[in-house]
């Protein structure tokens, strides 16, 4: 390997300590406690060394969102939707929840954790995420798997409650829980929220 293709490794994976200290950062102490030196000291460098990779901290903020939820959009299209549409909301419901579990710091910055530049753009990995779930109700209303429907709404519902059982399962200890989670608690929330719109 030669010293220009050593740089440039050394640079990917500086910016990966980065990423990867800000965004447990964030997900622990909020947006507005978070500075740029005391990302810097998570990583033991100087905050010099942040700035020659990112220009504030909203550029970090911004990098952390476009990576996540390029990482969520890609977990969310990685198989064939099934030809029913009702199924294909399954499992893209059980992909996404598999994501929020599989990264709870990924999932706790990415909707827990207020900021001002949070995946703004109409074009985005996370508006193109929502896409797929909006897509998949549309063809429901429109196949007559679901009744004549708002598809924005529906979709927004549907997500809410998916979020609100993903939210806390990555927050709540077991012992915290009124009872016991159920081992199917997340297909229940699924199922439950589709059987409101079923035509």
């Amino acid at each position: 390997m030669g010293i220009t293709e050593r740089k440039e490794r050394d640079k990917v994976e500086m910016r990966r300590r980065i990423l990867d200290a800000a965004r447990d950062l964030f997900a622990r102490d909020g947006y507005e406690a978070v500075t740029m030196r005391a990302i810097a000291e998570a990583i033991e460098y100087s905050p010099t060394t942040i700035y020659n990779h990112f220009e504030d901290k909203d550029d970090v903020v911004k990098a952390c969102c476009e990576e996540d939820f390029t990482q969520l959009l890609g977990a969310l299209s990685l198989q064939q939707q099934p030809a029913d549409p009702v199924e294909a909301i399954r499992q893209l419901g059980r992909a996404y929840a598999a994501f929020g579990l599989q990264y709870p710091n990924h999932y706790r910055f990415m909707f827990l954790t207020p900021n001002k530049n949070h995946d703004l753009e109409a074009e985005s990995p996370g508006h193109r995420s929502f896409g797929l779930l909006q897509s998949v109700v549309a063809r429901a209303v429109t196949s007559g798997r679901f009744r004549k429907v708002d598809t924005d709404l529906a979709a927004q519902v549907l997500w809410s409650g998916l979020h609100g059982v993903v939210s806390l399962l990555i927050t709540l200890r077991p012992q915290h829980w009124p009872a016991p989670p159920a081992t199917d608690l997340i297909d229940q929330v699924i199922d439950h929220g589709i059987r409101g719109f079923l035509a």
